[in-house]
């Protein structure tokens, strides 16, 4: 009986771990929490599975009335994010899309290195991954999206696999902010 148990114990260990599998429960995927979307946002971090993120960043003006956002996605070393799309647009609020964004810079470096030391990318990746030399990745899109904005928009990013599981990324929410005379991160 000692000889069935030695060896069913671990047997059910494995088994009970397996049934776990993927634990992942996404955050908010719709950043805006109210309609008006009112409050000023700094940025968001919106987290994925093997502890990959991508940050976006408050807007910055152009000239001509558009807008440069910054996505910054984090993979650890060794995790892989693949892209099944390589369009970022802006959308009306929980609509369709309106434009694609230029992508102006595509820059990838390890976190420990010196901040100088980047690869510059010629086109968006298909696959993201974690390079051996540093804990973490950084791989930073510069966005531009050029001409007059609607005075709300979505930020929509292309959907990620990870582990051939394909998961939603958060939609970000920008709007014009009268009284700062600029649009912004809103939530």
């Amino acid at each position: 009986m000692r000889r069935i148990v030695r060896h069913v114990a671990p047997l059910a260990v494995l088994m009970t771990l397996a049934a776990c599998g993927n634990d992942y429960q996404p955050e908010q995927l719709y950043q805006a929490s109210t309609p008006a979307c009112s409050k000023w946002e700094e940025g968001s971090t919106f987290k994925l599975p093997d502890n990959i993120t991508v940050t976006a960043t408050p807007p910055s003006a152009l000239p001509d009335g558009g807008v440069e956002i910054s996505l910054i996605y984090l993979v650890p070393r060794g995790a892989m994010a693949q892209f099944t799309s390589r369009s970022f647009k802006i959308g009306a609020p929980n609509g369709p899309a309106l434009t694609n964004a230029e992508i102006v810079t595509i820059y990838r470096r390890g976190t420990e290195g010196r901040p100088e030391i980047v690869d510059v990318i010629e086109q968006v990746p298909i696959l993201m991954t974690g390079i051996g030399t540093s804990d973490f990745t950084q791989y930073r899109f510069r966005l531009h999206f050029k001409g007059k904005l609607p005075e709300r928009f979505d930020l929509l990013l292309p959907v990620v696999k990870i582990k051939n599981e394909r998961y939603p990324v958060r939609t970000f929410t920008y709007r014009y902010f009268e009284d700062r005379k600029s649009y912004g991160m809103c939530s």
